[in-house]
Parts: C-alpha cells; structure tokens; sequence
C-alpha cells in the first residue's frame, strides 16, 4: 500500500528505511522545517530529511501541518496510511482525514503511560524497571489513540535516555512495518487504551534537568541518566554551570566520612569525586564546565583545586 512517512529526529530514522525496505510504498516523507543548529545557528535538515534525500524520496517540509497548500500536496500523494515517529507537529483534522487507514504513530512507551513528548526520559526519571513502544491510530487528543501494537523494553539500571531510545527506536521499526502489514492484510483491530494507568511526558525543558541535590541519591541517579543526552542534568559550582553526565549511587564505605556528607558537598579523592545527597553519596561521572570540554570528574577536580568543604547546586 502507499505510504507517507513522518518524522524529524534520528530515533525517526531506522523506522524511514523499515518502511523505505518493506513491502509498502514509500511515496513521500514529511519533516519539519530545516532549524539553526550550533553555535554558528546555521540551518540544518533533519536527520530524516537527510535520510529521505539519500533514498531520493520526496520530502515535504511544511511550516504549518494546517496550510492548504501542504494538505493539497499530501493528498496528491494519495497515501493509504502515514506512519509517524517523533514528527514533533500535533496533526490537524484535514489531515487527518486524508489516509484511508489514518495516521499511525510509533511512541515510545507502553500506552496510556507516558503519554507526550519525552516518555523514554519520564519513564527512567519515574524509576519504571519495563518500558516499550506502542503503535496506535492518531486522532486528536495526545496520544489517546486506540492501540494497534505493542513491544516490550527493559530499563537496565544504568541506561541513559539515549541508550534506551536507541533500542527502543531499532526495535520499534519493526513493530511500524508489521502494524502497516497487519493494518493491509486487515489482522489488525485497534484496542481503545483503558482510562487507568495514564500518565503524561511532558517535554523536558532545561530548568527540569537542575540537580536538587537534597534529593535522594536514587532520584539524583534517575534525574542524570534521563536528561543524558538532552537536555543535560546540571548544577552549579562557582556560581557557573556546570553539566553533568551520569552518577552512581555509592555504597558508604567507599567514602570516607559520607556520613557527614552535606547534600551538594564535594569531596575529592585521588581517582572519584563524590556529592553528598539528600541519602547518601553519588559518584561523578563526566562533567563538563562552562566552556569546556567533557572531562572526566577526578581530572575537573584536580584542575579546578577544590577546597575541602565546597559545594554544587545552592542547597
């Protein structure tokens, strides 16, 4: 059957070749605009946008999903169904209504959890041991659809957002081209999400990764590996930012005096530094400072010469 693809981010784009390499036609992809990038703010494509010109697919980069002018074009397309996966643009009735077999998303979560734009991170933020992804028909409440398919997902207790995304969107290819399959053939029949179990993902904005060091340890850990890679946990340490990639809890007796560790407290050892939390001491990993490059956390403290008794964070 004829298809559209629509997607912007690289997690979009093992599910635009699946789709590119399955029995369906892939007659057009649509992406958002090209966005400045980088300090210089140069405008760049899409990593799918980018795909899509390799493969020599027709792309559409509408400015507004809404404007007649794209809706004409998609409907010349004359697409049986439009696949999505992280497009970023909420799809409007017009079109909508243009695909005999409707718009099928590819979120990553197990539906009616995690619901919006960031449910990898929420899930390892909220602590969740099994996420998944869930292919679903597109209709206008946020992620509300009936559901069409499901995989399943373990969180490993050192995955970062990225790793888990990684898989999840290799995975989860497969998942989009067999609910294109099962929606062809008619196998497939779409199941309404239970009203119990919703939570939302909201996107995550820079002032959500700030590290609360009175936390507990586990929720410090929790809070680094789903900002890690965007947008990036931080804190602050001589009034600057200071970034920061993921930590371990650490066991009391690799700390000499964690006990009195005050939340946010650094202590330097010969190979780790350590903060004190709101339960006990975390192990930093990689840091990186104001116009820096990433460093190891032992190289930053010993360049940096920390005094006994300094601190991140404003606790």
């Amino acid at each position: 059957m004829r298809v559209v693809f629509a997607g912007t981010p690289e997690a979009a784009v093992p599910s635009l070749d699946a789709v590119a390499s399955s029995s369906h036609e892939l007659v057009g992809v649509v992406t958002r605009p090209d966005a400045p990038s980088g300090r210089g703010r140069r405008l760049e494509a899409s990593p799918v946008r980018r795909r899509a010109e390799e493969l020599g697919i027709p792309v559409l980069t509408p400015t507004r999903v809404k404007d007649p002018d794209f809706i004409d074009a998609l409907t010349a397309l004359a697409p049986d169904a439009c696949p999505v996966v992280a497009y970023g643009n909420l799809i409007p009735p017009d079109a909508l209504a243009v695909p005999r077999l409707g718009w099928i998303n590819l979120h990553f979560s197990l539906l009616p959890a995690w619901r919006g734009a960031a449910p990898v991170q929420h899930a390892i933020m909220a602590g969740d041991e099994v996420t998944g992804a869930s292919t679903f028909v597109i209709e206008r409440g946020l992620d509300t659809g009936p559901v069409l398919g499901v995989m399943t997902e373990t969180i490993r207790p050192t995955d970062t957002a990225g790793d888990v995304l990684g898989r999840l969107s290799t995975a989860g290819a497969g998942l989009l081209v067999a609910t294109l399959d099962g929606l062809e053939s008619g196998d497939l029949v779409a199941v309404p999400q239970p009203s119990e179990g919703v939570s939302l993902a909201p996107k995550i904005e820079v002032d959500d990764a700030r590290i609360v060091w009175t936390r507990p340890a586990t929720a410090v850990d929790r809070l680094v590996r789903g900002c890690t890679p965007a947008p990036g946990a931080w804190t602050t340490f001589r009034g600057e930012r200071l970034k920061v990639s993921p930590v371990r809890p650490a066991d009391a007796a690799e700390v000499p005096g964690a006990e009195a560790l005050g939340a946010g407290t650094l202590l330097v050892t010969k190979r780790a530094v350590f903060v004190g939390t709101g339960t006990g001491p975390v192990r930093l990993g990689t840091v990186q400072a104001h116009g820096k490059k990433p460093m190891a956390a032992a190289d930053w403290a010993r360049g940096t010469r920390i005094e006994v008794g300094e601190g991140v964070g404003d606790e």
